[in-house]
Formats: C-alpha cells, sequence, structure tokens
C-alpha cells in the first residue's frame, strides 16, 4: 500500500511550514479527514490551533471558512437567512459561511446552546434548513472546531449531543523546547509570514476514502471494539466497595468511530489491516468526550482519560492477534 505515503506526507510538509511540532495531533487531523469525522481541539491560548486548522484548509485546496464564536452570535450567522429583495418582493436564501468544505469553529463554547444547536444539523446530516428550505452542505464537509479549557467566564459547554457527532476531542498541548526555540528563530522576524500552497483537493480527498473502505477489520477487531465502549456504560458493583465515576457511557456512535478512524489510521500506517495497537491508540481521543463524570470523579480529580486508560488495561486483547499488536 505505497500510495499510503505521498498524500499524508505532502500534507505534512506544506503545514509544517506553518506550524511546528504536534506531530500526533497532525496525524489526529489526517485521520478524521479520511474518515469524515469532526474534530474538536483544546488547547491554551497560543498553541496554533487556529492557525493548524487554517493551514490544513490551505494545503488541502479545500473552500475554508473560519466562525469566531461569540456570546452575540445568532443561528442566522451560521447556517443564513432569507434576504428580502424588494425588487421582485420576494425573500431568497443568503448562506451562511457553514456552507465550505473545512469550517473553523473557533472558540465554539463562546456561543451559547442555541448557536451550537445549529450545527447538529450541519455536522450530522451534511445539510442545513434555511427558510424551509434544504440545502445540501460541499463535499467534502468538515468542521473542525476549537475551544479553551481554563477560561469559564462568559463560555458555554458543549450540548452532550453535539460532543457525540465529534469523531475526535484532541489535547494540543504546549511545544518541546527544541520546537519552540525553531518557532523563535523561525518566526523571529516580523516581516515574514508562512506562505503555504494547495497541494491536494476535494477530489482527491474524496477518492482516498474508497481506499479507506478497503482496509480490513476482523471479526476479532470489531468484537475488541465493541468491548472497549461498552465497558464505559456498566454500573459500578456497590456490593464490591465500587465508585461511580461515569454518570454516561459512550454511544454507539463511539463505536461506529472508533471503527472508521481504526481503518483510516491503519492505511496512514501502510497497514492493510487494523490492529489491537491502532484501536487502543486511537480510544481516548476517540472517547474522552463522549463519557460524563460523576461529582466523585472530579471531587477525586479523576480525568476521563484515567478512567478510559484504566478500561484499555482491562479489557482483554483478541488472543487471534495478539502478535499483530506488537509488532
Amino acid at each position: 500500500m505505497s500510495s499510503s505515503h505521498e498524500w499524508p506526507n505532502k500534507i505534512r510538509a506544506e503545514v509544517g511550514k506553518a506550524v511546528i511540532g504536534q506531530d500526533a495531533v497532525v496525524e489526529r487531523l489526517l485521520v478524521a479527514l479520511l474518515a469524515n469525522g469532526h474534530v474538536l481541539l483544546e488547547g491554551m491560548p497560543g498553541l496554533a490551533k487556529t492557525l493548524l486548522i487554517k493551514s490544513f484548509g490551505t494545503a488541502l485546496g479545500l473552500q475554508f471558512e473560519r466562525i469566531q464564536f461569540t456570546p452575540d452570535l445568532l443561528p442566522s450567522d451560521v447556517v443564513g437567512t432569507m434576504v428580502f429583495q424588494p425588487t421582485d418582493g420576494k425573500f431568497i436564501p443568503h448562506l451562511g459561511p457553514i456552507f465550505a468544505n473545512l469550517v473553523l469553529a473557533d472558540e465554539i463554547n463562546r456561543a451559547p446552546a442555541k448557536v451550537q444547536s445549529a450545527l447538529l444539523e450541519a455536522m450530522q446530516e451534511r445539510q442545513v434548513t434555511v427558510g424551509g428550505e434544504t440545502h445540501l452542505l460541499p463535499s467534502p464537509f468538515l468542521v473542525m472546531a476549537t475551544q479553551n479549557p481554563i477560561e469559564q467566564e462568559g463560555t458555554y459547554p458543549l450540548p452532550e449531543a453535539q460532543r457525540d457527532r465529534f469523531m475526535f476531542k484532541l489535547i494540543v498541548d504546549y511545544p518541546n523546547e527544541a520546537e519552540e526555540q525553531e518557532m523563535m528563530r523561525r518566526w523571529g522576524q516580523v516581516t515574514e509570514e508562512p506562505s503555504l500552497q494547495g497541494v491536494s483537493s476535494g477530489e482527491e480527498l474524496l477518492s482516498l476514502r474508497s481506499q479507506i473502505d478497503e482496509v480490513y477489520v476482523s471479526d476479532e477487531i470489531q468484537g475488541y471494539i465493541l468491548s472497549l465502549v461498552r465497558a464505559t456504560r456498566p454500573l459500578p458493583n456497590e456490593e464490591k466497595g465500587e465508585k461511580n465515576y461515569l454518570s454516561y457511557g459512550a454511544s454507539p456512535r463511539a463505536s461506529i468511530s472508533l471503527f472508521q478512524a481504526g481503518k483510516a489510521l491503519a492505511w496512514l500506517r501502510g497497514e492493510d489491516h487494523v490492529t489491537p495497537a491502532i484501536i487502543q491508540d486511537l480510544f481516548l481521543d476517540t472517547m474522552r468526550h463522549r463519557v460524563g463524570l460523576t461529582y466523585e470523579a472530579e471531587a477525586e480529580e479523576i480525568t476521563a482519560d484515567t478512567l478510559l486508560t484504566k478500561i484499555i488495561e482491562e479489557t482483554p486483547m483478541p488472543s487471534g492477534v495478539l502478535s499483530s499488536a506488537t509488532s
């Protein structure tokens, strides 16, 4: 599967002109693009989340739109509205910025629930209703959203139904010392800005997705995915003194997302089949936003990642493919 190397490498090289480091996040964004999944990025201010997504849009040659979410944003500012034409006395639809291939919902948690819910139909159905008329969104269509984890004033938590529509929630961390030093060296000249070019297209991305469908997922791996996802749902055994740390578990949409993402990541890494190691690698990013923590977990400072890592450790891997996971 040598063809799986040229496309991601040219995208990585072009994005790397503007963004240094964040290799794991870049790989996950490539997976989401190939698996037709939306992405939520969370990280401290100044970590180039917005620049990263914008760079992807440029490198992919896709129509890119940025929506800055604010408390006074209206649903019509996202999906569009009906505009009166005085010449003929009719209303015509004025389509909003959601009608693009790659939409950046910047600081998505700053908009109230009414605006966030305007994205639900678009993210799930790839269509928008304006003035009672349904309009199909362009293909490919992906939403990549950012949010700040530390500021609470003027923010609105995303509804569970909307979080579930993101394939991944990625944590963008600080760069290491060498990467930060390279940033200073490269971008220390205030007159220079990164200049990116389109090295792909929406048509190429859509054609690659047919190759993702050919990646093999064995019955054992499918069972492993189900075991991991379903392990987020059981209630605690109070007779054994277990505490209730999860208020709710992941939905069946999580199983489908992990299945699709596993095939895309296997293809990116030049594999023709999905291994347990690939599923484990994707599990936290696919699940951390789909499970709810109880007050007990928050009081004891137990995170979703901690509980999900424990599930990986306690869930038996399929015996017939153990060698694939370690190869």
